[in-house]
């Protein structure tokens, strides 16, 4: 029952806004603006900006503060037999009231002051299975900590068992894996310190990336049981508003360079020049912030209106890339569908890396 009262909850807020809908699950925020209650305005959370920095671990915790944020993980993995199979898993928190941090309502009291969802997926062999969970906020059955770090929604969770060792298991009906993800280096910070602006008039969100994750353990796609390994890239953002008007949704990619050096690059898509932005993360050296002086995104192919084919380049580092989309279809068709898969990457350098294309279709 309170699954449905979450879902009829969502479908409402979200139905106040058609940009809302075309942008995604982070389109929410910008429609809990109009929501019920003098407790659900704007100016009651908290915005992030240039100055706000980052802590860890909390910043792996909760921010109830703010309106929404995300846990988000991709992984370019291979069976025993060198086939590729992508994966992802993603967990959302949309704050209905603000909170401080720490207090928590008695759950006899059935509070709704958060809407979770969780997303989780596998690619393989040109198929793609999509599993979707919702749940509402403090009753126990979804949340998140930061000591321990740990992400959870019914028995799909990500936990750490070690200070760099996480463990994710998920299992949904046509597929499941339990993964252990190793983390190897520090977080990178995108933007400034962190703060990574979405438009020019300055609304932006907290964004950090872990990007060299070494993953093993199995997947179980169907019927079949498959060994992998693989890397992973893991994103942890949070904001209290996200879009602009007139923003209809993202190109997102995170990309593994065979250089050992990674891109991360999106675009917003408004009327006039989308918004650009990215961070170009060499092997060694310093973190460079890439604005649209800098990174170039360009569709090259698409079809029935998505597109699958993307040049992007970063001059200054000579970097032309190719960017191509496995056949098959990777639309994620859950309450928000977007595209999810896997990449190829040629040009200047090879790698893999994952796309994540929303407002199509």
């Amino acid at each position: 029952m309170r699954r449905t009262v979450l879902v009829l909850l969502i479908m409402a807020l979200v139905g106040c806004s058609e940009e809302a809908e075309q942008a995604g699950f982070a389109g929410l925020a910008e429609s809990v603006a109009e929501g019920v209650g003098e407790n659900r305005s704007l100016s009651s959370y908290l915005q992030p900006g240039p100055d706000t920095g980052l802590a860890f671990p909390d910043d792996l915790g909760p921010h109830p503060r703010h309106r929404i944020e995300w846990w988000y993980l991709t992984a370019n993995l291979r069976t025993e037999s060198g086939e590729p199979l992508g994966l992802q898993w993603t967990q959302f928190r949309q704050a209905l009231v603000p909170r401080e941090p720490g207090s928590k309502p008695a759950p006899e009291t059935w509070p709704l002051e958060a809407a979770w969802m969780a997303h989780a997926a596998v690619s393989w062999q040109g198929k793609h299975v999509f599993a979707e969970r919702l749940a509402r906020g403090d009753v126990g059955t979804a949340g998140a900590e930061a000591r321990p770090f740990a992400v959870w929604l019914d028995h799909w969770q990500l936990k750490a068992v070690e200070d760099d060792r996480w463990r994710l298991e998920v299992q949904a009906e046509h597929f499941g894996y339990d993964l252990t993800l190793t983390i190897n280096d520090q977080p990178v910070a995108h933007g400034i310190k962190g703060f990574s602006a979405k438009s020019d008039s300055g609304q932006g969100s907290m964004y950090f990336s872990y990007v060299d994750i070494a993953i093993s353990g199995t997947v179980r796609f169907q019927d079949q049981s498959l060994e992998v390994e693989g890397r992973g890239w893991f994103d942890r953002e949070w904001s209290s508003q996200f879009l602009k008007t007139g923003q209809q949704g993202w190109d997102w990619f995170a990309l593994h360079l065979d250089s050992g050096d990674k891109l991360m690059a999106f675009r917003l898509r408004e009327d006039g020049n989308p918004f650009v932005s990215g961070s170009w993360i060499p092997a060694s050296g310093q973190v460079q912030p890439l604005d649209s002086r800098q990174l170039a995104l360009s569709v090259l192919d698409q079809r029935d209106g998505v597109p699958l084919r993307w040049q992007i380049e970063v001059p200054e580092q000579d970097v032309n890339l190719e960017l191509s989309a496995p056949p098959g279809d990777y639309m994620n068709q859950g309450l928000y569908p977007y595209w999810e898969s896997p990449v190829d990457v040629s040009g200047s350098h090879t790698g893999e890396g994952y796309m994540e294309l929303t407002g199509y279709r």
